[in-house]
């Protein structure tokens, strides 16, 4: 079983081109996907440089010291591949998994395809919203499939939608490009039932004075998706403005916002909110992992 396991990373990298094709990418998000349901951290490591970077919610850590070491049930992953920055994001939810999780991880390739940084953000109860049940619930009723290659949008204008949402959060004035259809999806909870045949995701509760940096894109053109990984200000209350590991996925369809889905950690259970987060309360201390 070793073996064939090291025959098969050996005939990934004999296949992949130095180039940062579509198809490498998609092999690589496969690897990953399978290495954390199996716990098998040691996977993920085989493909990474020397030098790489691993952090889980902002926090460095050794790739055999983290989540990945842990054997997890999946139900549901997504992954968009970017071409053009040699870039990764996969969503994993794990609803059915003895501790629940929804893990978003962002990989970079160096020029040798080789990993040179993987970010996870690791959400579990006590974060933003979380729900993993939910999450899973309502993300089966969406449509996520590939864009008919006559109706793609440029990476650029995927990009500028979903900047544009974080671009209103400091200035009012400026036109978040929603569909007629949008449903924003937070750690769980939806903005669907406020009107489930019509656009739910307007900017009422949107900040207008937050500024938003540390903007991290990876683009998928042939999905319509732009993740963006960012520091989000304020979100645990617990901790003042100290900008908190977040992640967006949005979801462009001719140039408007479909869907949008976030991941967002926070440092205190339940992000400070009192039991005001909108979701499920949290009632207990939150839970420490160890590996």
């Amino acid at each position: 079983m070793a073996l064939s396991a090291l025959l098969s990373w050996v005939l990934f990298y004999a296949t992949a081109s130095a180039e940062c094709t579509r198809e490498f990418l998609t092999g690589a998000t496969d690897k990953y996907v399978a290495a954390q349901a199996a716990g098998s951290a040691s996977d993920v490591a085989a493909l990474a440089a020397p030098n790489v970077t691993y952090t889980e919610n902002e926090v460095p850590k050794g790739i055999t010291e983290g989540v990945l070491t842990e054997s997890i049930k999946i139900d549901h992953s997504r992954s968009i591949h970017d071409t053009v920055n040699c870039a990764t994001f996969t969503e994993l939810i794990a609803a059915s998994n003895p501790h629940q999780y929804v893990i978003g991880t962002r990989i970079i390739f160096n020029s040798e395809n080789r990993i040179s940084l993987i970010e996870s953000i690791v959400t579990d109860a006590g974060d933003w919203a979380f729900n993993a049940t939910g999450y899973l619930y309502w993300n089966s009723l969406e449509n996520w499939d590939p864009i008919p290659e006559d109706k793609r949008d440029s990476r650029e204008v995927i990009q500028a939608a979903g900047n544009a949402y974080f671009e209103r959060f400091k200035n009012a004035s400026v036109i978040i490009p929603f569909d007629t259809i949008c449903r924003r999806l937070e750690g769980g909870a939806s903005t669907a039932p406020l009107n489930m045949t019509g656009d739910s995701c307007t900017p009422a509760g949107l900040p207008s004075t937050l500024v938003v940096t540390n903007r991290r894109f990876v683009v998928d053109e042939v999905m319509g998706v732009v993740d963006i990984f960012l520091g989000f200000p304020g979100l645990d209350r617990s901790q003042g403005q100290k900008p908190m590991p977040d992640s967006h996925m949005f979801r462009i369809e001719s140039g408007k916002i479909r869907y949008i889905h976030t991941v967002s950690s926070c440092v205190e259970a339940g992000c400070g909110m009192n039991g005001t987060i909108p979701t499920s309360r949290i009632s207990r201390v939150r839970q420490v992992r160890h590996f």
